[in-house]
């Protein structure tokens, strides 16, 4: 690597780190990932790691999900996945499991129907600085959006541009590797995803990428590039912008790990007990999704007051709102 754009700065929870100590140093030192993009309130749950590599994730995730729960990897590089396979047993062996959760599969994230993925079978796809590299991002998304669950979830991180990427550098073979070239313009994510069929999606995170080489510096110019996560969920009746329906939202405290409060995204914290105003999607996303027995969401849809003030989170009884 001739730079840091895909290096993780994000911090990991203890209890993520806990589970790292118990992985392979083999299966770690080939990790290259921009983000942390592992939920909460995994267990039982049917995970999809798309661009799994060595299985770094995919490990990390097999704890979390227990031994009722399922990881499948997938990977275009034979070299990475011969890896991520001959630690199967060892691992389910290190979380104390009868048999391995972990299942690696060779394919191509554009196309996991021919990796025998089926329509709504999934709880959560992640994938962790990947999605840049794909000629075909709205396959990509599509795929995702055709695979996961009604209420599930997408949560992956990756490299972001501020503007778009001329060709001449996506072209750039060392740039690619860099996860510079493939990057997404922010814009045109947008674009897409409302198209695929998610008209709201939220930031969990974002960093500016440090790129620390003065010669691929001057090459990209003045395009920055952001690490961002990226959390959006399947759900219907979706809105494009945030809509005041008078809903409130509380967090009950009782998610693993999370006994004092909840993000959601980027501006969405939940304080446990704490009655917070939300608007109409982010009630669905916490109503509706694999999260609600950890909320008491109160209110309908039956009434319209208008646009939601995003301007700041409120509490209830607050004028303004929390929404994006």
């Amino acid at each position: 690597m001739k730079t840091k754009a895909c290096c993780c700065t994000e911090s990991i929870p203890a209890n993520h780190r806990a589970i790292l100590a118990t992985i392979d140093e083999e299966i770690l030192n080939r990790f290259y990932g921009c983000g942390s993009p592992i939920p909460p309130v995994l267990e039982g749950c049917t995970v999809l790691d798309l661009g799994c590599g060595a299985g770094r994730d995919a490990y990390l995730v097999s704890a979390l999900v227990g031994p009722k729960g399922r990881v499948i990897g997938v990977d275009m590089t034979d070299e990475q996945l011969l890896v991520a396979q001959r630690h199967r047993q060892a691992q389910a062996q290190r979380f104390g499991y009868p048999a391995s959760n972990v299942d690696f599969r060779r394919g191509y994230i554009e196309d996991l129907g021919a990796l025998d993925i089926a329509d709504n079978s999934v709880d959560v796809v992640i994938s962790n600085c990947v999605i840049n590299l794909s000629p075909a991002k709205d396959r990509v998304f599509a795929e995702i959006h055709r695979v996961l669950k009604p209420g599930g979830e997408l949560l992956f991180s990756d490299v972001f541009a501020s503007r778009r990427v001329p060709r001449e550098l996506r072209d750039d073979p060392v740039l690619r590797g860099e996860c510079l070239a493939g990057a997404m313009y922010v814009e045109d994510f947008r674009r897409l995803m409302r198209l695929v069929g998610w008209p709201d999606y939220r930031i969990v995170s974002r960093y500016r990428c440090a790129i620390d080489n003065p010669e691929i510096e001057a090459r990209v110019g003045m395009i920055e590039f952001h690490s961002t996560t990226v959390r959006a969920f399947k759900l219907a009746g979706l809105e494009d912008l945030c809509e005041d329906y008078g809903q409130v939202a509380c967090y009950l405290g009782s998610a693993p790990d999370h006994p004092h409060r909840f993000a959601l995204d980027d501006h969405h914290t939940f304080v446990t007990g704490k009655p917070m105003l939300v608007c109409g999607n982010t009630a669905a996303m916490l109503g509706e999704s694999r999260f609600a027995k950890h909320f008491r969401v109160s209110g309908d849809r039956s009434t319209h007051f208008g646009r939601f003030d995003c301007s700041a989170p409120a509490a209830v009884g607050d004028c303004g709102g929390g929404c994006c």
